[in-house]
């Protein structure tokens, strides 16, 4: 049942999944943030987040009936469609799997919808959640995103060997 409800949301890509929902999130967390102070609820946001990224992750590990990062490295598709990611891959190994992201339209709708500070909240820290559930043995480390105003984000995952 997992295995379907992910298919069906990734039919229609993740890049308008994330406009869909920053264009409901977006005044919920403004008048959650009004009542409750703005801080408090979006770090409720980002945890919560980063709890569904976490199980995405485990669903598509199960799915595949295996979480190597091999196997984490073609499930990219989503992610990208429509335009949505453009990647140089830096290394492709069995223990890494480094790419950089060269044009970012996450980025980029965020800012066209007037909320480029939850484009972090909303996106980019499930990265990292999304690994953790997918194999916990690797790690993802990144120094910049375009987001927060770099010329690429650089994503380089590490198995733990």
């Amino acid at each position: 049942m997992a295995d379907e409800s992910v298919d069906r949301l990734n039919a229609v890509g993740v890049l308008t999944r994330r406009e869909i929902e920053a264009r409901i999130l977006a005044p919920v967390i403004d008048a959650l943030g009004q009542r409750f102070g703005r801080d408090e609820v979006v770090a409720i946001v980002r945890e919560t987040i980063a709890g569904l990224a976490r199980a995405q992750g485990r669903a598509m590990a199960e799915a595949r009936g295996d979480a190597s990062l091999a196997s984490f490295a073609t499930t990219l598709g989503p992610w990208t469609r429509d335009d949505a990611l453009r990647l140089n891959v830096v290394q492709a190994a069995p223990d890494a799997f480094d790419f950089d992201v060269t044009r970012c339209r996450y980025a980029e709708m965020y800012r066209a919808l007037g909320i480029p500070e939850l484009g972090d909240v909303l996106s980019c820290q499930r990265d990292a959640a999304l690994i953790e559930g997918f194999n916990p043995g690797v790690a993802l480390t990144r120094t910049q995103t375009i987001m927060q105003g770099a010329s690429h984000c650089d994503f380089r995952y590490k198995a733990a060997k």
